[in-house]
Formats: C-alpha cells, sequence, structure tokens
C-alpha cells in the first residue's frame, strides 16, 4: 500500500481553526467549482462541491477535519438521500473526474476514474468486444465509485459477483489528505486485497473513492431468456432452484405478479415467473435450454435475440414506484422463499443468491411502515441474514433505520475500522450501520 499527500497548489490547505470559514470559502480556497444541489441531492448535502483531481479532494479532507465539516461523496443522490437522517455539509461529486486511466484490452484489465457511470465504461470496452459484467440498475446513472461504495450489483451476481470480486484496484482520499491506493492493474497482483475489501460497501464512510481498476470479461456470443409462469411462490423457487442445480446460468428471477407486471412480461396474471438467463455458443443455448424445459417439467417460453437483451434489462432495472419503500435481503438461498414469502410485497429475487429486492407501500403511518420493516427483517436475522432499506419517500427520512445493527463482534470491528480510517469523524457519519 502506498501514501501521499500533496497539496493541489503546492501550499498547506489548513486554514487556522480561529477561522469561522462558510462553505463558499472553502470552495474558493482550494479552488473547486461548487454548486447548489438539485433534486434528491437536497436530501443528501447542503452543498455540492466538483473536485477536478485527486489532490484537490485531499486538500478539500484537510479543511474539513480542521473545522469539523461533514463530507460525503455523492453520484446520483439516490443512496446517501436514503441512508441520511440530514444532508452532511458538502457533497462532493466525482462529474469532473470520470476519465479513462488505462485500458488493456489484451490483459482485460480496465482502470478509471470514479465519476465515470458504468453505462459510459461498457461502451469504451464494447469496441473489443468486452464488458464489465456488473449489472446494478440504470447504468448510465451510476458512477463506478458509487457502485464499489455502495457494493451493488444486479441480476448477473450469480454467475460473476459483485464489484469486490472483479475489483483489482482501488485509490481513495482519506484521513488526513492522504491519497491511498491498494492493488493494480495486473490481475496477479494480490496487493492491498484487504484495502479493496474494507472500501468496497463502505459507502462513503471511511474516504473518498478516485479510482478503480478491474479485470473485464469477453461479451458472450449469444443471449437468452427462458421465462416460465408458475402458479404459487413455492412451486416458483422449487422450479428455480432444481434449474440452478442442472445447468450454468447468467442469472435466475423469481418475480412476483405484480413484479412481472411491471417488467412488462406478458405472464398470466396472479401468476409468478421464473426467468433464467443463459449465454454462449449456438450448440450451448440450444443445449441449456433443452435441459431447462426438461427440467421444469412444462415448455418454457424461450426468448433471443434483442428481446431476451429486452426482457434481462426489465428485470435489472426494476425498482419501486413513487412512494414505495425499497429493501433488499439476503439470506441463506435455502430460507429466500420462506423470507419472501412471509415479507408479503411484491418482490424480485435473486433465486440462486439468496438476495430479494422488496417493494413496500409507504402510504400509510409511519410507525405502520416501520413496523412492517421490523418485521421483515426480523426474519431475515433469523434465518442469519439481514436486511437493508434501499429506497425511502422524502417523509420518511430518519424514521426507518436503514441498516440495522450487527452481533457485538461485528459492531466492534466496524467502530475500530471507522476510528483508524476516519478518527475526525467527517466521512459521511450518523447514517451507516449502528450510527457509524
Amino acid at each position: 500500500m502506498e501514501t501521499s499527500h500533496e497539496s493541489a497548489n503546492g501550499r498547506d490547505p489548513t486554514p487556522s481553526k480561529a477561522d469561522a470559514l462558510t462553505i463558499d470559502d472553502i470552495g474558493r480556497s482550494i479552488g473547486v467549482h461548487q454548486r447548489l444541489p438539485v433534486g434528491v441531492e437536497a436530501r443528501a448535502a447542503r452543498a455540492i462541491f466538483e473536485p477536478q483531481s485527486a489532490e484537490q479532494i485531499a486538500d478539500l479532507i484537510c479543511v474539513c477535519e480542521e473545522h469539523a465539516i461533514t463530507i460525503a461523496p455523492i453520484g446520483a443522490g439516490r443512496t446517501l438521500a436514503t441512508m441520511r437522517a440530514e444532508p452532511v455539509a458538502i457533497g462532493v461529486s466525482m462529474a469532473r473526474m470520470a476519465g479513462l486511466v488505462a485500458y488493456e484490452p489484451d490483459d482485460m484489465t480496465v482502470v478509471a476514474e470514479a465519476g465515470m457511470t458504468l453505462g459510459a465504461l461498457q461502451e469504451h470496452l464494447a469496441a473489443h468486444r468486452q464488458h464489465l459484467p456488473l449489472d446494478p440498475p440504470h447504468p448510465d446513472t451510476v458512477t463506478l465509485g458509487a457502485m464499489v461504495g455502495v457494493g451493488r450489483s444486479g441480476p448477473c451476481r450469480l454467475s460473476e459477483g459483485t464489484p469486490r470480486d472483479l475489483l483489482i484496484g482501488v485509490r481513495y482520499a482519506g484521513h488526513g489528505g492522504r491519497l491511498v491506493h491498494g492493488g493494480g492493474r495486473v490481475v496477479k497482483n494480490v496487493a492491498g486485497y484487504d484495502l479493496m475489501k474494507v472500501m468496497t460497501g463502505s459507502f462513503g464512510t471511511l474516504g473518498i473513492i478516485t479510482e478503480v481498476a478491474f479485470r473485464v470479461r469477453p461479451i458472450p456470443e449469444r443471449y437468452r431468456m427462458v421465462r416460465i409462469a408458475i402458479d404459487t411462490i413455492d412451486q416458483a423457487f422449487e422450479t428455480a432452484g432444481r434449474i440452478n442445480a442442472a445447468v450454468p446460468l447468467i442469472y435466475l428471477e423469481v418475480l412476483s405478479p405484480g413484479a412481472a407486471a411491471r417488467a412488462g412480461f406478458n405472464a398470466e396474471a396472479g401468476k409468478f415467473v421464473v426467468a433464467a438467463g443463459i449465454c454462449g455458443s449456438g450448440v450451448e443455448t440450444d443445449y441449456i435450454t433443452a435441459r431447462i424445459t426438461e427440467v421444469a417439467g412444462t415448455p418454457p417460453e424461450v426468448i433471443a435475440l434483442a428481446s431476451a437483451i429486452k426482457g434481462y434489462r426489465a428485470i435489472r432495472d426494476l425498482g419501486p414506484m413513487p412512494g414505495e419503500v425499497a429493501m433488499q435481503i439476503a439470506v441463506p438461498p435455502s430460507a429466500l422463499a420462506r423470507c419472501v414469502s412471509s415479507a408479503e410485497v411484491d418482490f424480485l429475487a435473486h433465486a440462486g443468491s439468496g438476495v430479494a429486492n422488496l417493494f413496500m407501500s409507504g402510504d400509510r403511518p409511519a410507525e405502520e411502515v416501520r413496523a412492517a420493516v421490523d418485521r421483515i427483517r426480523a426474519t431475515a436475522v433469523e434465518a442469519r441474514g439481514h436486511l437493508r432499506v434501499t429506497s425511502i419517500p422524502p417523509g420518511l427520512s430518519g424514521i426507518l433505520d436503514i441498516f440495522g445493527t450487527p452481533d457485538a463482534g461485528a459492531m466492534g470491528l466496524m467502530r475500530r475500522l471507522k476510528q483508524a480510517f476516519d478518527p475526525a469523524g467527517i466521512f459521511n457519519p450518523g447514517s451507516f450501520v449502528g450510527g457509524l
């Protein structure tokens, strides 16, 4: 691991504690562009700074630590707005740090600044018939830094895992304005592996990610989606389990009737839908399709070419309707059907991964919403899993427990990490697990 800290302009950026700085003063002192928050950003931060370099971020951190000013990285602002009961003073947008740093198609590695969106990165990679097989919803609005910081993934986590599994390097600005680098562009380089684990899913509470490196994959030759409409939730998960055990899949989803309707699937009203994604050569996809038909015991709907891509994207981008509370549970796959069924809400379940996104109406008294979330969380915890609230209507800010509280051992470890990485307590404080 290497660390460095240099002022962007060769001076000490930290003013005296006696100086009573305004946010405007801070922006001018380090020469960073600033603006007012727009839309959902206003729930996340009182001012938005748009630095052009990691050194400017390092200078900003020094000022914020000296004057006890809260700060957090912000992408589209949705996650930060959900987490925070009150906005931080400064949201750091990476919009002006969105470049491609290095791309080696032969080595299948890529390095990019944290403000580049996943959609923009995929366009660069597609020119060489490669892609980064991570698929959070709406990739054109998800920055790479936010994807790593939140640990976001989608249906393809079944076959490709989460950001942690494909991340091979990370650079971030942390305590004291230090610029810290872990890992590298070469896949065999394991230096900084623990650092990458720590920063993935840290939600901006330990520092600000400025650059990421990933290994990438070839784009498959062919895609297909196989869909089956099923009468009951138990039958749907049982069918999904048999398919998952029989053949390799890109993704395997179970959708409630309401979620299937939102995705635009033409299943019979009231039926659950099992959707399986397959890829490979023509011979491979034909074989897998035949095996799914055999295992499912009923002829499935087979969708190919552009229609398969369209159907997959409808699943990937499925999210809450206005006014809904969205939650994600993660439990052992064997417990997923029971936990989802007992929730009694619409859902999209990544059946082979033990993860499900739940959508519940927020149009009722706040205490009822909180009680419902607590009930669903208790079921997940009983199954040795957890629940995170991923989206809420504005009126529920500060009312719901977003993350829940882990056991004492895990909580103690997280407190020690927070103290080690953020002793000044400025990075997105008071909004993470256990109030960290």
